[in-house]
């Protein structure tokens, strides 16, 4: 199928990929969302070229089956090791927030100089820590 220019457009059959967005931002302002929209969306497009060339713009050969197998085989799983590398930064990440919020729950909970009272300010942070203790990005 011929596309607008030299990018081939994808068949009919395929549908648009969703692409990732959180509560908290956009792809535009999250560049770990925007990552993890083109390794769908490139997924997609590959899926979608078998059998097909894939133009590229800076080149005039397009990809082949051989190079939308070297695609699929090298670069589609160091996407996904980064996005798995980036999901354990967020649960250590996560995880340290979350001692955080219940140490400071504790020291709430303690006496404090015998009126067993929080610090001033403290328990508005801690509740408002402990609602903003789930980042955005979305698993799929």
């Amino acid at each position: 199928m011929a596309g607008i220019g030299p990018v081939a457009a994808p068949p009919a059959s395929c549908s648009m990929v969703h692409i990732t967005t959180s509560a908290n931002c956009s792809p535009e302002q999250d560049p770990f969302l925007l990552l993890e929209s083109s390794l769908r969306c490139i997924g997609h497009i590959l899926r979608c070229h078998v059998n097909q060339p894939l133009w590229r713009s800076w080149i005039e050969h397009p990809y082949g089956e051989e190079e939308i197998a070297l695609l699929e085989e090298e670069m589609l799983p160091v996407l996904k090791r980064c996005l798995q590398r980036i999901d354990e930064i967020d649960a250590e990440l996560e995880e340290e927030l979350e001692a955080q919020i219940a140490i400071e729950k504790l020291r709430c909970q303690l006496p404090a100089e015998g009126d067993g009272a929080c610090p001033e300010g403290i328990q508005g942070q801690v509740s408002e820590a402990s609602a903003n203790s789930s980042f955005g990005r979305n698993s799929a």
